[in-house]
């Protein structure tokens, strides 16, 4: 599967099947959301919040994959992220894009 944020894929024709999305919602556990609390007095990264936010792109991205896979698509064009708090210490990544296939 081929997955781009373009609107095209170079050198291929493409079919629009539709949108397709992935999300999850996901925290740190206490112990690190204290450490990471006490961190953000100091300054510098959050390491473990940069950690679980790349986690959840990844599994967000692996279920917008799943979704194109069920409408037979090849590729997924106009890939975008985005991400809200939805609770103190948790956060929603969800990613969208157009599920294409080859003409």
């Amino acid at each position: 599967m081929i997955l781009v944020t373009t609107d095209y894929i170079s050198g291929k024709e493409l079919e629009t099947l539709g949108l397709v999305k992935g999300s999850t919602v996901q925290s740190k556990n206490l112990g690190k959301d204290i450490i990471q609390g006490l961190k953000s007095l100091v300054g510098g990264e959050l390491t473990a919040y940069n950690e679980m936010l790349n986690e959840a792109r990844a599994l967000a991205t692996k279920r917008m994959v799943e979704e194109a896979g069920k409408l037979g698509a090849e590729g997924v064009v106009n890939i975008r992220y985005a991400s809200a708090a939805v609770m103190q210490n948790a956060a929603e990544v969800i990613v969208y894009g157009t599920a294409v296939k080859f003409k």
